[in-house]
This record gives C-alpha cells, sequence and structure tokens, in this order.
C-alpha cells in the first residue's frame, strides 16, 4: 500500500518565536546598543529610586506648607497692606455694633475709627500679634456696595443668628456672594449666650446641621465676650487665603480719603486723589484705572504719603525732657526729603489710551448694511423724485389734491418690514387701549369688604404692570409648546415679512460667512486675531515682567484726572470706592459672551433684549443681551426667553474683560429693587460668534396622496409660493420635503415627501437670520433701593407652615 504524501498546497504554520518572553538581557544584546526611536526624540529621564521619590515628595509637601505658611504671615503685616475683612450680618436680629464694640477692644490693640463716610469701618493695630485689621461693613440693604466689597475683601466675616441662622435676606445676600466667588470666610455666631442653658446645646446642634448645607466641614465660633473675640481676631489671622482669579493679576486699590479738587474751566469735572493701600499686583500711573459703577479713567501722578496707621510706630525720647513721642518711621525724612512724595508722574507717550470705540473710515466700506441716515436720505429722494405736476381745481389745496391724484402704493411696500417694530407696533396699540379702559374705568367707587386688608391691598397693585407680566407669561408658555411658531401675516407679504430671513439646508453643517451683513455698530468694536492667545501672553507678562510703579503694601495716593463730581458724592454718602487697574485692551468696547444658568430662586419670565444689570468681574453695567444656545458648533440657535433647565449664552456690547471673569445678572423691578435673575461666567470675547433665529412658518394638508400632499395656510398668495419654492420643508413626525408648484391664487401648494403623510401632521419650513445685540452699554447703574424683608420673600421662597 502507497503511502501518503503531502500536495503542494500543505497548510504552513509559523514558527513559535522564543524572544516573546526573553529578559531585558537577551533584548540589549540582540539590538546591539540601538535605541528606540522614542527614546532617542526625547530627554532620558533619570528613574529615581523609591527613597529617592519620598525624599522629593517630602520636599514638595514641605514647600508648600512653607509658602502657606508665608502667605499668611505676610497679610496684615507691617510691609503688607491691612487684612481687610468684610463683616455681613445675616438675620435681622444681628447687632453690627455690638460686634463692633466686641472687636474694638483696647486691650488687643490700637482702634482707630473711620472719619470719611458714614458706612461702619475701623482700624485695628495689634502689635501683640503683629497684625492689622481692616473691619468694614456696607449700609443696611445695599446688595451692590456688599458685593463691591466682596470683591476686595481679605476675608468675609459672617455673622449668623443662634436660631434660624439667616433669614430670607440673609439667604439672598449669600446666593450672590457664592455665584460672584467667595474668598477666605467664617463664621461666627453672635447671641447664643443670651439663650437659656439648657437650649444653648441643642441651638448649636441645629444650627450646624443647617450650616452644614451652605458650608460643608466649617467651624462656627462665638462672638458673645471679648475672649472669644480675641479668639476670633487669632482664626482671621492664622486661616489659609482662598484666592480670587480676577484680582490677583490686577492692582485694586479701597479708598480710605477721597479728595476732589475742580478744574478751572469746570466746576463739575476735577481731579479726584484716592488714597487706601495698594493690593493685587503693583501699580503703575501710566495704566488706566475703573472706578466701579463710574466708568474708566487715567492717572496724573501718584504719590506717597505717610501711612496713618503704621503697626510699630517708633518712639525717639529727647535728651532734654525725657518725653517720649510717637512717630513713624518716615516722619524723620519727610521734612527734609518732600520732593520724594511723588512716586511716578504720567508719561504722555506711554500712557495709556481712553479710546473705547473705533472711529470708522467711510471710505473704506467695511460694514454692507446701511445706516439710519442713509436710509432716511433715500425715502426724502424718493418723496422728491414722485412729485408729478397735474392740473388741479382752483383753490385745491396740498392735502385735498393728494386725495384727487391716484395712489400706487408701492413706496409702503418697498419699505422694510423688521419684525421688532412689528412687536413695537402691536405693544403700542394695546398700551393704547390699556389706556382707554383706564380712563373709562377712572370713576371711584366705594365697596365694603369683610376685610379691610383686602380694600388696601387693591390700591398697591399695579394693573399696568400686571397685564404687562401675564402677556409675557402667555409668551413665554406659547414659546414653550410651539417653539420658534409665528403666524404668517395676512396684511403684508411673506417675501417681505421675512425678507432677511434665509433657508438652510442643515443648520449644524450648512456654511454661514461671519463677515456677512454686519450692523453699523460693528465698526465701532474691536476685534482680537486670536484672543486665547492674547489672554496668554498678556497673563504671561503679569506673572513675569517687572513693572515699576507703586508695589503691594505701600499706602498711595493716586490722582485721578477728569472724574465727574458725582463720584464724590457717592463717596461722602457712605458708598465704598474700590479702584482696579485695567490690562492692556481693557477699555475696548467688543461683543462678550458669558454662560449664564436661570436661579432657582426666580421665576419672572426674561425675554432677550430687556434691560438688565450685569457684574462681570469687577465691572458693574448695564446692557441688554441676547440669549443663545451653549454649543460647540459655529452658529448658535437663539432663544426668545432665559430658560430655566439649561444654562444659555447673553451675548452683549461691552469691555473687553479677560476671563475667568464671574457673571452675576440682575433686573431692577418696579419697586426700586433689584432681583438676581442669573448667575454663571465669562467665556470669550469674540464678535464673530453667529447667533441664529429660527422662524417656522407652519402649514396643514388639506389633500392627501401618497406621497404627494396639497398644504394650504402657510401662505397666502401665489408669489409667496414661488419666492419660498427652493426651501425644504419638514414635518413634525419627522417627513422631508419640497414645494412643487403653486396652486390657484390664495396659497395652495403642491408638495411632495419621502413618504406618506398623516392627516394629523404639520408641515413647517424653518427660515434663518443673523441677530445682534442693542448697543445699550451704560456703566452708571442707579442705586437699589434697600432690602425688604417681604419684599426679597418674594424672590427667595419660604416655606408657610400656616
Amino acid at each position: 500500500m502507497a503511502a501518503h504524501r503531502s500536495g503542494p498546497l500543505k497548510q504552513q504554520n509559523k514558527a513559535h518565536k522564543g524572544g516573546r518572553h526573553r529578559g531585558r538581557g537577551s533584548a540589549q544584546r540582540d539590538s546591539k546598543g540601538r535605541l528606540a526611536l522614542k527614546v532617542l526624540s526625547k530627554k532620558v529621564r533619570k528613574e529615581l529610586s523609591r527613597v529617592d521619590q519620598r525624599h522629593r515628595a517630602s520636599q514638595l509637601r514641605k514647600q508648600k506648607k512653607e509658602a502657606v505658611l508665608a502667605e499668611k504671615r505676610q497679610l496684615g503685616s507691617k510691609d503688607s497692606p491691612p487684612h481687610q475683612v468684610l463683616v455681613v450680618p445675616l438675620h435681622d436680629r444681628i447687632s453690627l455694633p455690638e460686634a463692633f464694640r466686641l472687636l474694638q477692644d483696647k486691650d488687643t490693640g490700637t482702634v482707630h475709627l473711620n472719619e470719611w463716610g458714614s458706612n461702619h469701618s475701623f482700624m485695628l493695630l495689634c502689635p501683640r500679634l503683629k497684625h492689622r485689621w481692616f473691619f468694614m461693613s456696607a449700609r443696611p440693604g445695599d446688595l451692590h456696595a456688599v458685593l463691591d466689597m466682596a470683591k476686595v475683601a481679605d476675608t468675609i466675616l459672617f455673622l449668623l443668628d443662634p436660631l434660624e441662622g439667616w433669614d430670607s435676606t440673609g439667604d439672598y445676600c449669600l446666593s450672590c456672594l457664592f455665584a460672584q466667588g467667595l474668598p477666605t470666610y467664617t463664621l461666627a455666631v453672635q447671641g447664643i449666650s443670651g439663650l437659656p442653658p439648657r437650649k444653648q446645646i441643642d441651638a448649636k446642634k441645629k444650627l450646624s446641621k443647617r450650616v452644614e448645607k451652605r458650608f460643608p466641614n466649617d467651624k462656627l465660633l462665638l462672638l458673645d465676650t471679648q475672649q472669644e473675640a480675641q479668639m476670633l481676631l487669632r482664626q482671621l489671622a492664622n486661616q489659609k487665603q482662598r484666592h480670587l482669579a480676577f484680582r490677583d493679576r490686577r492692582a485694586y486699590l479701597f479708598a480710605h480719603a477721597a479728595d476732589f479738587v475742580p478744574s478751572e474751566e469746570n466746576n463739575l469735572v476735577g481731579t479726584l486723589k484716592i488714597s487706601g493701600y495698594v493690593h493685587g499686583q503693583t501699580l503703575n500711573v501710566n495704566s488706566l484705572l475703573h472706578i466701579i459703577g463710574h466708568g474708566d479713567f487715567q492717572m496724573k501722578q501718584i504719590d506717597a504719603p505717610m501711612d496713618p496707621f503704621p503697626l510699630n510706630p517708633r518712639v525717639v525720647k529727647s535728651q532734654d525732657s525725657g518725653a517720649a513721642m510717637e512717630i513713624c518711621a518716615m516722619d524723620a525724612v519727610v521734612d527734609m526729603e518732600e520732593d520724594l512724595k511723588v512716586l511716578m508722574k504720567a508719561d504722555p507717550e506711554r500712557q495709556e489710551s481712553l479710546q473705547t470705540e473705533v472711529i470708522p473710515d467711510p471710505m473704506e466700506g467695511e460694514q454692507t448694511w446701511p445706516t439710519e441716515e442713509e436710509l432716511n436720505e433715500a425715502n426724502d429722494f424718493l418723496k422728491e423724485s414722485s412729485k408729478v405736476v397735474k392740473k388741479v381745481p382752483k383753490g385745491t389745496s396740498s392735502y385735498q389734491a393728494e386725495w384727487i391724484l391716484d395712489e400706487d402704493g408701492e413706496s409702503g411696500a418697498e419699505d422694510e418690514y423688521d419684525e421688532t417694530e412689528h412687536e413695537d407696533f402691536i405693544e403700542e396699540n394695546s398700551q393704547d387701549e390699556g389706556s382707554e379702559k383706564e380712563e373709562e374705568e377712572e370713576c371711584e367707587t366705594m365697596t365694603i369688604g369683610e376685610s379691610v386688608h383686602d380694600d388696601l391691598y387693591d390700591d398697591s397693585v399695579d394693573e399696568e404692570a400686571e397685564e404687562k407680566m401675564l402677556e409675557k407669561y402667555k409668551q413665554e408658555r406659547l414659546q414653550e409648546m410651539f417653539p420658534d411658531e409665528v403666524d404668517t401675516p395676512r396684511d403684508v407679504a411673506a417675501r417681505i415679512r421675512f425678507q432677511k430671513y434665509r433657508g438652510l439646508k442643515s443648520f449644524r453643517t450648512s456654511p454661514w460667512d461671519p463677515k456677512e451683513n454686519l450692523p453699523q455698530d460693528y465698526a465701532r468694536i474691536f476685534q482680537f486675531q486670536n484672543f486665547t492667545h492674547t489672554r496668554k501672553r498678556i497673563f504671561k507678562e503679569v506673572e513675569e515682567k517687572e513693572v515699576e510703579g507703586a508695589e503691594v503694601g505701600w499706602y498711595v495716593t493716586l490722582h485721578v484726572s477728569e472724574v465727574p463730581i458725582s463720584v464724590v458724592e457717592y463717596f461722602k454718602r457712605g458708598a465704598p470706592l474700590i479702584v482696579f487697574s485695567l490690562l492692556p485692551h481693557e477699555q475696548k468696547m467688543s461683543v462678550l459672551n458669558m454662560v449664564v444658568s436661570r436661579h432657582p430662586g426666580n421665576t419672572e419670565p426674561v425675554k432677550a433684549k430687556e434691560e438688565l444689570i450685569f457684574h462681570c468681574g469687577f465691572r458693574r453695567f448695564r446692557a441688554s443681551p441676547l440669549f443663545s444656545q451653549h454649543t460647540a458648533a459655529d452658529k448658535h440657535k437663539f432663544q426668545r426667553f432665559l430658560t430655566a433647565d439649561t444654562a444659555l449664552v447673553a451675548t452683549v456690547y461691552g469691555p473687553i474683560t479677560f476671563p475667568p471673569a464671574s457673571v452675576l445678572l440682575f433686573k431692577q423691578n418696579s419697586n426700586g429693587m433689584h432681583s438676581l435673575i442669573a448667575t454663571g461666567y465669562l467665556l470669550s470675547v469674540d464678535p464673530d460668534r453667529m447667533v441664529i433665529k429660527r422662524v417656522v412658518l407652519s402649514g396643514h394638508p388639506f389633500k392627501i396622496f401618497t406621497k404627494m400632499a396639497v398644504v394650504r395656510y402657510m401662505f397666502f398668495t401665489r408669489e409667496d409660493v414661488l419666492w419660498f419654492k427652493p426651501v425644504e420643508l419638514r414635518t413634525k413626525w419627522g417627513r422631508r420635503g419640497h414645494i412643487k408648484e403653486p396652486l390657484g391664487t390664495h396659497g395652495h401648494m403642491k408638495c411632495s415627501f419621502d413618504g406618506k403623510l398623516k392627516s394629523q401632521d404639520t408641515v413647517l419650513m424653518n427660515l434663518y437670520k443673523r441677530v445682534f445685540p442693542k448697543w445699550t452699554y451704560d456703566p452708571y447703574v442707579p442705586e437699589p433701593v434697600p432690602w425688604i424683608k417681604s419684599e426679597i420673600s418674594s424672590t427667595v421662597p419660604e416655606v408657610d407652615m400656616e
């Protein structure tokens, strides 16, 4: 019998690779000294042993501890500015004068009471602790003053009630401070010793549980005796400091004194001399200053007067009488070197300019959209050219002649029809109707009710405000139920009503030029070629570049030029005067984009382009924002209302600010109070961010033939159907289609779809246009009405146990 022999197609298995599990030595012998590409391209790192790794980690921990201790010791010392402490009472029952009396202990140190303004503040010098504090507090109910002081405070001291902790007003204040960003803070309880001894332990436990929700892992200190006040001071001096990023990169100053010198030409404008301690960074005289709530200004010079609150005054004994007198270390040389008091004078060539807007050149043709003046001139020219000479009977006036002559009526159709103008027209008509109804109802009637409070309640209700709020609630509800759907007007052609809109094949992928059809306001703003790179470069210069000027901790006097007298009057009424230095380009106007989220304590509808009050970093101003979706695409859908479930982007015209910076949005109510609407942060400074408004036109299928259907009520003229024929259609149930041809003259149209329609379906057409914010920027914010507990409770809901 013949043996089996394998054919030419026999399977050949791979040989086993024995070098797969070989050791490091055999691999190095086989490589013969060759190195891998990664080893050649990168720097060879030296591998440390376990002992060296532990030693290195311990050294890093030691360096961090030393840095924290050095920061603690430096704050409030003789070579640094005083430790600024903002005292914020969070309940009506808390006595702020009593707390200040306990802190103003003569055994602890020297107390210097404030002699300027009307707010409560004092300086406490403690040589034994080698520390000096500056305690300050805002006027009762002044929310903006509390927020402004928190921007420059090193520590915030919250005073709590032993029974409730904080009331509705205190909770509202905490919400604003948390949204803005909290520096180092300390919690103190006032009045717990006044409770019976048996209830003190229970009160501490209940208060600790409530405080733990907002301030987890924080201890409660007591403030009822002098010993407890001294322990509180030690806690303030030794606790770790928390930093706010927007103020660490800028120089800032809290004014301890201010003097106004009017100019020779105008008494309402002059030079403001602001005295205080420099914080943050070195202050250069050529940089610009921002006075919170008043705008940007230039400096003339910086003086270095004698420090009015020295921590260690020198004691010099005269040889004749042996009397001791305390003088500052600088007193001995002040008389001889008076010329050294001027630190720096502004250099006109190196000084930053106050130019905030670009002066557009009309010859460059930067903008593609005509101005209002050009539109008015064109209308006047059309009116002049449309005059016709005809024969009329004698004695006919020009008014009568216009009625005799034939009217074409084409001029009205050629005018632009904007949606905002249409809404304003509707609002004016509704206001006129409301005013007529009010005139009819002005007759006085007397009714006897069951309760006197019900009769008095009607007197305080503003009927006009109630009607406007009801209309806003209806619009917000309609927007939620039928997003972006509008009715096609019957009196105006759709091709004219929506002439600024366009159709898109895909909202995400269809191209849209960001430089197309820009408004005239875009010729006034500045734009960065690369905002991120500019921000990194400026921050790097702040950290590495040495700047000449007033160092941190010096007591200086700033000569600020061209300041209105209203700033001094504002300061004399007791409001804080806070100054921040500006980084390069921060005085120029551009488009700010801020990510904001609706505050849960406010449910009032907020419509786009309403005037709101912004706290953006160290600035405070008024503007009318646009709201859009926060996505990563190149086009962002416009939102008509500030929704409560998602974060949106608010877009406004405003001065350039480099993030990070917190953002707070307030709305001024009819009673003068400011309610917190939303909180967030600054996203970017980008005028090219496109906010696209969508309008949805709806129609109903009239006759359905498999994939063909006759649609009506979307348009009402044959010309409109032909005009919008290239735009794609969609339905609420996911069908896609397009217009085939118009039917008749009443707006009926034959449409084809990618599937059979249902009779309950709705046919939709999406139209888009780019929208821009309104130029309503105003750096002057009116002072709010002080907080009232009954009115704050409407903003921050409370649970009624009755």
